[in-house]
């Protein structure tokens, strides 16, 4: 026999499908910037190495998709909860005490990511009066990835932090954080 669904747990499936939804989405764009990084340092070996036609534009286009797809790629290792943290304690506490600590974990992070959109914003802002050296760019367009991956990762914390909150009180005795 199975408990009435409470209303904490309807919104932590609602959570669930958000997080999922979320990460798909962003793990496609991530997938389009590693095909065009691919592409594009394929072409910067071709052109350097066997033709002569030095393209100076494919380092600066390589550096600044690697950040990009590297910092979004960090919410969808929240989502996955495959991000660094303290397994070896959080494995062996039941309880409460579990809660507690997956709920610090998530407020730390919480911390962490917002301290960094905070700031990330500013340093993207001063950046629009810099231009890159190849492209001539505002640098803010590349500085934006911290501020942008920032939001996600806490947007992703808060739905998974919900969602594995909602899974341990419902599974009293096979509490485990939702994968």
């Amino acid at each position: 026999m199975t408990q009435a669904e409470t209303p904490f747990q309807r919104i932590a499936g609602y959570a669930a499908l958000w997080s999922l939804w979320l990460s798909r989405v962003v793990e496609g764009i991530v997938v389009v910037l590693m095909v065009l990084l691919v592409l594009d340092v394929w072409l910067g070996v071709m052109v350097r190495y066997f033709v002569d036609f030095p393209l100076t534009f494919t380092e600066e286009a390589a550096r600044y998709l690697m950040i990009w797809m590297a910092l979004l790629a960090v919410s969808i290792g929240i989502a996955r909860r495959e991000h660094i943290g303290v397994l070896i304690l959080f494995d062996r506490l039941r309880g409460v005490p579990r809660h507690a600590m997956l709920a610090l974990f998530d407020l730390l992070g919480l911390f962490l990511f917002g301290f960094l959109f905070y700031y990330g914003v500013g340093f993207a802002v001063e950046g629009a009066q810099r231009l890159t050296m190849i492209y001539a760019m505002p640098k803010s367009i590349p500085f934006s990835a911290v501020p942008v991956a920032c939001l996600l990762a806490c947007v992703q914390l808060l739905l998974v932090a919900v969602r594995d909150q909602a899974k341990l009180l419902a599974e009293p005795g096979r509490e485990g954080v939702a994968q």
